[in-house]
């Protein structure tokens, strides 16, 4: 026999969105579960974003997750775009109200997170299995999962969250689904190297044979990416091989990118995913679950941390105090910030991108659109505005 227990809120998904949410209902006495079907471990080490908008890093430290951030973080003024062997800054604090960007690893956050629930008594399940959501219509909708130990469990909760990712078992579970997706001919190879970087923030380079970007995780690591083909074998790109199409994506008279030893590689695909509604009875999808946006922008981790923020605010109301407003209105409060960064991500993506077969007529709008972002304050004001975060959400106590 399963071994049965009762929470408010059941999270499917230890990512940053799960354990945030977590957090979040905490400091609104909202009781959770969060189970994971991957180990401790690995939810600390995958790589994944790394920038964060001027709204999530003031989000974080106002609920107490700020330390370390603070510590390591390294704040951007803004980024610089390179094109036809030129690179322009645009410097986000003197064209918006003072806004910026932050680079601190997701790995970092979730890290955070983690010690955070854990230090407060949090319920995390790691290592699960079988995991599974049943019954999101009715008032007592069901997780279940065996735990690393081999222990079933079945845990009766007033709604569940679906923060499992592209990959989870919870948006399936939402009938008439309607979804719009957009898949590129192209992904990026992505290192991380022992190498301070030699930038003091992120270029964003379009070259004739692909784009690329330099970013960093720390003053003695830089995170720099390639794109490629969609296809793209690792076995295909030796260090040397790496380094080479990097200096010359990026080069610029008098510089050059700093070379050190290659700790890690990957292929990411790119395609951009809206999922809609985000709501079903009792189930609510927040991150990855029901959006995924190419990383050009830098939205996909920022995006996922406001679903949890509205989320947050809509399940205190709920369970606090009895009223449906929020939770009815979550859906449509997400997808129309969703279609926002959506929109910013495609446009970063395909100014950004050399398209395979594309002819001499797209390449020069590409030029012209870099050229106008870069020479024009209105749309620089819009480029930095969208990327440095776009209306933030505020947490309600």
């Amino acid at each position: 026999m399963p071994v049965t227990s009762r929470t408010q809120v059941g999270i499917v998904g230890a990512g940053p969105a799960g354990l945030l949410l977590s957090h979040l209902l905490a400091l609104a006495g909202v009781d959770s579960v969060v189970v994971e079907n991957r180990t401790r471990a690995y939810c600390e080490a995958r790589q994944r974003a790394g920038l964060l908008e001027a709204g999530t890093v003031e989000l974080l430290r106002s609920v107490g997750l700020g330390k370390r951030l603070d510590a390591e973080g390294i704040e951007h003024d803004g980024i610089y775009l390179q094109f036809l062997g030129e690179r322009h800054h645009l410097n986000f604090r003197e064209l918006t109200d003072g806004r910026w960007v932050t680079v601190y690893a997701q790995t970092e956050i979730v890290k955070d997170l983690i010690a955070a629930r854990l230090a407060n008594g949090g319920a995390i399940e790691f290592s699960c299995s079988d995991v599974s959501v049943s019954g999101v219509t009715s008032d007592r909708p069901m997780l279940s999962y065996t735990d690393s130990s081999g222990v079933a469990h079945e845990v009766s909760c007033d709604v569940i969250a679906g923060c499992d990712g592209f990959h989870g078992v919870c948006r399936p579970l939402i009938p008439d689904l309607q979804v719009s997706e957009r898949t590129y001919p192209y992904a990026w190879l992505g290192i991380l190297a022992n190498a301070a970087p030699s930038t003091d923030e992120l270029i964003y380079s379009r070259h004739a044979d692909g784009f690329a970007l330099y970013s960093m995780r720390s003053p003695e690591v830089s995170r720099l990416y390639l794109q490629v083909a969609p296809d793209e074998s690792l076995d295909r790109w030796p260090d040397d091989r790496i380094w080479a199409e990097l200096q010359k994506r990026f080069a610029l008279d008098g510089w050059s990118v700093s070379e050190g030893p290659i700790t890690d590689k990957s292929v990411t695909a790119m395609r951009s995913f809206v999922a809609a509604p985000m709501r079903h009875g009792r189930l609510f999808l927040a991150g990855d679950a029901a959006h995924i946006v190419p990383p050009t922008g830098a939205k996909g981790l920022n995006l996922a941390l406001s679903d949890v923020v509205v989320l947050a605010n809509a399940l205190r109301a709920l369970l606090k105090e009895g009223s449906w407003k929020l939770a009815d209105a979550y859906s449509d409060t997400c997808l129309r910030r969703v279609w926002r960064c959506t929109h910013f991500s495609w446009w970063m993506t395909s100014m950004l991108h050399v398209t395979p077969g594309s002819d001499a007529f797209e390449s020069q709008l590409q030029l012209a659109q870099l050229s106008y972002v870069s020479s024009s304050r209105a749309a620089a004001l819009s480029l930095a505005e969208n990327y440095s975060g776009y209306e933030p959400v505020r947490f309600e106590l």
